[in-house]
């Protein structure tokens, strides 16, 4: 008689993520500091693709997440759903090592990285349909091959489909979270929840289980009504304002927290996918305004902004793994302010967009969208974006931000198109760059943009992109942004003209490696 066995991952991946858990939150409420936070991976450098596409692969099963929380950083009772999965932490086959890179798995070894893609793919959900059976061993060993001696066969449970929730990562040292890319890890209480012509399987676990096959493709939330919720979690606190989100329409893809004047990225905890550290809305305050950005960049609710307060039982840390909060909404693509109207391009070159606005009433600041999606914010009514490739078109529009971070409509898009990477004609200026002095986690730096044309300029934009996750922290003698690894920096009033062969400076604090100096800076004068 062959036997169901239980998937390897079911108690030992609980325990591991328990401690994981325990020892990140330890470290981050005694420090006061989150994990360095999971960048995502383009996918043209993952190994495995996370598209809307049926993929084919084995379906193990496991118990329940770690506590106090699973993989993506929500404790189990705080999920929209107890249909849930895991996806797999890497895509190494052949190499079962307890852990082949770090987690975050590092931009170096992208190739490892599997479906769970650093925490990216968390609150997604996916569509699970039930496919054969094998009548061999199948139990996920090393090194081994699947269903071995014996055959894949169909039968009366194929075809029951489920909706499952993205919860938890699959880690483990076994074939299937190494070797099987399309890897599912199911929840064992929805095994016999599967519907197969208005019913449920009831019985499919465990006498007809042995890990079948499965395919499965992600999926908006089905039947999505409302919005998202929010929770403190455990030991967050003023000094790291830590959060959940859930209850998402289509996953997370990141958090941006408005600190008064521009919106800033927030970072992930280590690669807790549903896990951000956001700063308040004025120094040392206890108000916050989020925005959330989905799976494809979106900003959730068309730019929905969420405020809301930590709670007096966090003064001294929250006891509990999770501490829901109430909000208020802004935003919404209807805010107060005026949509920005009159958006021109004023300038290009091989790696640069320069663009200017009228001033919309109600506004303390404009965010500029390139193809749909942010790049950078600004006071003022023009903008340079840099680190852009050659002979490339780009479509653009602007949104003004009111004094809350509520937002308005979008302006009007315009489209403009680099120089060839030959010219570079028309910047009408050189940028140099210079590090003053270095530190372990970060650096000094000065920069110097030079008017290499034939009348004085009137103002001058500088933009590059940072090649890691280097982030400014002051900044003199420029008003400078960044918006995730894109930085532009504009003059102020006492600098902006410089005189043909002139040159002016502006210095800023990063924290990061220095070995990040941008080298690649692009410049345009006004």
């Amino acid at each position: 008689m062959i036997t169901a066995p239980l998937a390897p991952c079911t108690g030992r991946r609980l325990r591991i993520a328990a401690v994981f858990a325990v020892l990140l939150l330890a470290a981050s409420f005694l420090c006061g500091l989150s994990s360095p936070s999971a960048a995502a991976v383009p996918a043209a450098d993952r190994a495995v693709s996370a598209d809307s596409s049926d993929h084919t692969g084995n379906a193990t099963h496991f118990d329940g997440l770690g506590s106090p929380y699973g993989g993506c950083g929500v404790p189990q009772a705080d999920l929209e759903s107890q249909n849930f999965v895991a996806l797999n932490v890497w895509n190494t086959p052949g190499d079962y090592a307890g852990q082949p890179t770090p987690r975050p798995v590092p931009s170096g070894d992208a190739g490892k990285t599997g479906l769970f893609d650093n925490g990216h793919n968390c609150g997604r959900w996916v569509r699970v349909t039930i496919g054969d059976y094998c009548t061999g061993t199948n139990d996920g060993a090393a090194g081994q091959a699947f269903c071995r001696n014996g055959n894949w066969t169909p039968d009366k449970y194929n075809g029951a489909t489920l909706d499952m929730l993205v919860a938890d990562s699959c880690g483990d040292t076994n074939a299937w979270c190494r070797d099987d890319p399309y890897h599912l890890d199911l929840a064992t209480g929805s095994l016999n929840a599967f519907q197969l012509d208005g019913r449920a399987v009831a019985d499919m676990y465990p006498s007809s289980w042995n890990n079948r096959h499965i395919s499965w493709s992600f999926i908006p939330a089905p039947g999505y009504s409302g919005d998202i919720s929010i929770g403190f979690v455990q030991n967050a606190a003023t000094w790291w304002p830590t959060i959940d989100v859930t209850h998402l329409p289509n996953g997370i893809h990141g958090v941006e927290y408005y600190d008064g004047s521009a919106w800033v990225p927030a970072a992930m905890v280590s690669d807790l996918g549903q896990q951000y550290t956001i700063g308040p809305n004025s120094p040392g305050g206890s108000s916050y305004t989020v925005r959330i950005r989905d799976v494809d960049g979106n900003l959730v609710q068309d730019g929905r902004t969420y405020t809301f307060a930590m709670p007096g039982s966090c003064s001294s840390g929250c006891t509990r793994p999770y501490t829901g909060v109430g909000y208020t909404t802004g935003g919404s693509g209807s805010g107060s302010p005026e949509a920005p109207a009159n958006l021109t391009v004023t300038g290009t070159t091989s790696s640069s967009v320069s663009l200017s606005w009228s001033a919309s009433a109600g506004a303390a600041g404009y965010d500029v969208y390139r193809d749909g999606r942010q790049v950078g914010s600004t006071a003022g009514t023009s903008f340079t974006d840099g680190g852009l490739s050659a002979s490339t078109s780009y479509t653009y529009a602007v949104r003004a931000r009111d004094g809350s971070g509520g937002t308005s409509a979008a302006s009007g898009s315009v489209s403009a198109t680099t120089q060839g990477s030959g010219s570079g004609s028309g910047s009408g200026c050189t940028v140099t760059t210079k590090l003053v002095n270095s530190w372990s986690g970060g650096f000094t730096a000065e920069v110097t943009v030079t008017n290499t044309g034939t009348s004085a300029s009137s103002g001058w934009h500088v933009g590059w992109t940072w090649p890691g996750a280097q982030k400014v922290t002051t900044a003199w003698s420029t008003e400078l942004t960044q918006s995730g690894s894109a930085v532009t920096a504009s003059n102020v009033d006492y600098n902006g003209v410089i005189a043909p062969s002139g040159s002016t400076t502006f210095g800023f604090n990063a924290a990061g490696d220095s070995s990040g100096l941008p080298g690649s800076a692009v410049c345009a004068l006004g």
